[in-house]
């Protein structure tokens, strides 16, 4: 073997144990970056979750703020269900002074119609017991009115023999309030005396309000339109 031959053989034994110690030397640098991502990832657990707390944490945020921030239509919903609850309050007030006007009205209504039978129905063998039940259903000005009227007419009714009835034919309510209303009715009154035996009859329209007084209706006014 020449010389040269021998300088080729060196140098080629030469590159290839260089690139031997490079290849180790790029093995050893992946390996130890390797050991490093998996060390400083094992050796700090703690930061990892904490920054996955943070990340959570600020999503968990952000989705608060945006749930609390007002949508239209969010905004609408809420506007609708206040007013539906205002109407209903509403209509539920107007309902009850409704029914409560209603019921007051058909007390009235009652009170009216046998008032106006014992007003009309006076007998004269009994006229103070007569007198009486019509001053107990009255009040107001009317009362003192009537009282000072029968204590004029009752000498007159007893010496005549006077006897009258009444019959309500119809009634209804005209008006009505908590403690007042206004009753239209139509009395049919009979009518006896001496002088007439043979009953003769009186057909009437009453306008009577009646006036709610310790809980009970009385007449605070009557006319004969």
């Amino acid at each position: 073997m020449n010389k040269s031959s021998v300088m080729v053989a060196e140098k080629l034994d030469d590159s290839v144990w260089s690139d031997a110690e490079d290849a180790d030397q790029v093995d050893q640098v992946s390996a130890a970056n390797a050991d490093g991502v998996s060390g400083d990832a094992s050796a700090s657990p703690t930061a990892g979750a904490q920054v996955s707390d943070a990340a959570e944490d600020a999503g968990k945020s952000g989705r608060s703020w945006r749930r609390w921030l007002p949508r239209p239509l969010t905004g609408i919903l809420m506007l609708l269900v206040v007013v539906s609850v205002v109407l209903a309050a509403v209509f539920g007030w107007k309902l009850e002074t409704r029914n409560d006007r209603q019921a007051a009205g058909m007390a009235a209504l009652a009170a009216a119609r046998d008032y106006a039978v014992a007003l009309t129905s006076i007998d004269s063998s009994h006229i103070d017991s007569d007198i009486a039940t019509v001053l107990t259903g009255a009040t107001g000005e009317f009362k003192t009115m009537y009282s000072q009227s029968a204590e004029q007419l009752k000498p007159m009714l007893v010496q005549a023999k006077s006897v009258s009835k009444g019959h309500v034919v119809a009634a209804s309510v005209q008006s009505a309030s908590d403690n007042q209303a206004v009753i239209m009715l139509f009395v049919d009154l009979e009518i006896t005396n001496v002088t007439n035996p043979t009953p003769r009859v009186d057909r009437n329209r009453v306008l009577m309000t009646m006036d709610r007084v310790d809980g009970h209706w009385l007449a605070s006014k009557v006319e004969l339109p």
